[in-house]
């Protein structure tokens, strides 16, 4: 069913993804490459698995990739043999599906990100920069339905900086409005080493937002994951979906606060994806405290950890969260968006209808901002 939209409101999700198809890096990898492509098969049972540089990275129970509005005992089932593709709507693989739910939604814009890229990772630099070239080229085609609607962020290998630049450059070119960025450290270095400075000052100077979202990768602790919780084998899905994702961004995020990031490169754009809007202010109050004790250990430049908040940081709400408007007072009236996490399994088709819900009693600005107007003004839409 169609979603009104009012007149002259610009709504705006700031989190959805595709699902890369099966076949993407068949067609879209360096023909060198071609023989250690990502794929999607099945094995003897059936159940597919997802395939990286010929090792197996997820055996099975792939369709809960996808699988919004899907009966989640039956995406979990072990012995079930569900597909990627059952879980796939039209939308999460056509430009055209898309534009058609936003029509339905009454979406007048959205950000697309992936969802196999949130999967894999190789330290294999030419490899690796091949997969996020294919990913990119295949993105680019898919934001061919509507170039001013469908907003698109490169994927770049940051174990190769001079690569991602060049990679960065070529996609900037193409329209591209932001970066996906993993929030882990990589080989033992957190965002604010001098190895990725050079990276930093062409986005800043780009003037596109980094934006650091929620991973699974199945071949590298990721710090802070809500998995370690419960160890190997074992999984609680309230409490990893619930939790997952702002056990990777707090800490990414704050890291990049207090170890200076925003010192270097004050002109830098982050918007935290898919781990909430509400434990912002929390994290603001719980560094200021801190920082007034041990700021002799690593000064910075603000008088305090929270301004870099309000200078540098951006976070997407969840659709049903009841703190949006405190987190407009704490963090800013220009720092909340909104996102609906589709196609993932998390996620829920009447998401409009949520987030309306959730900002109804806020002022008329306070609205036309969450639901649109930040997005806007952050990645420089028209």
């Amino acid at each position: 069913m169609a979603v009104a939209q009012k007149q002259d409101e610009y709504l705006f999700d700031a989190d959805s993804h595709v699902l890369e198809p099966p076949d993407m890096w068949d067609n879209y990898l360096d023909a060198k490459f071609k023989d250690r492509a990502i794929r999607i098969t099945p094995n003897e049972r059936g159940i597919d698995q997802l395939w990286c540089d010929g090792e197996v990275i997820m055996p099975n129970r792939l369709a809960a990739i996808g699988g919004v509005d899907m009966d989640t005992s039956r995406l979990f089932d072990p012995h079930g043999t569900l597909t990627y593709m059952d879980g796939a709507p039209p939308a999460s693989m056509s430009g055209p599906e898309r534009i058609k739910l936003f029509d339905e939604w009454g979406l007048s814009a959205g950000l697309v990100l992936p969802t196999v890229g949130i999967l894999w990772d190789k330290d294999d630099a030419p490899l690796a920069n091949a997969y996020c070239r294919a990913y990119n080229d295949w993105v680019y085609d898919f934001q061919a339905a509507d170039r001013n609607r469908i907003i698109i962020a490169s994927h770049l290998n940051l174990r190769d900086i001079p690569n991602a630049i060049r990679e960065f450059e070529r996609c900037l070119d193409k329209g591209f409005r932001g970066v996906f960025l993993p929030p882990e450290r990589l080989d033992g270095k957190g965002f604010a080493d001098p190895y990725f400075d050079p990276l930093w000052a062409r986005i800043e100077e780009a003037g596109v937002p980094l934006l650091p979202h929620v991973i699974v990768r199945t071949r590298r602790i990721v710090t802070g994951f809500a998995g370690d919780w419960y160890g190997p084998g074992k999984l609680n899905l309230t409490f990893s979906f619930a939790m997952g994702g702002t056990s990777q961004l707090m800490p990414a995020i704050a890291a990049m606060v207090v170890d200076g990031l925003f010192d270097k490169f004050p002109r830098l754009k982050v918007a935290s994806v898919e781990a909430g809007a509400g434990w912002a202010a929390y994290a603001m109050d719980r560094l200021d405290e801190k920082y007034k004790r041990f700021k002799w250990q690593a000064p910075l430049k603000l008088d305090l950890p929270s301004d870099y908040f309000r200078r540098n940081l951006w976070f997407v709400a969840e659709p049903e969260e009841r703190t949006i408007g405190a987190m407009l007072d704490l963090v800013g009236e220009d720092r909340i968006l909104w996102g609906s996490d589709y196609p993932h399994i998390d996620s829920d088709l009447a998401a409009v209808s949520q987030v309306r819900h959730s900002v109804a009693s806020l002022s008329g600005a306070r609205k036309h901002a969450v639901l649109g107007g930040n997005a806007k003004k952050l990645f420089g839409l028209r």
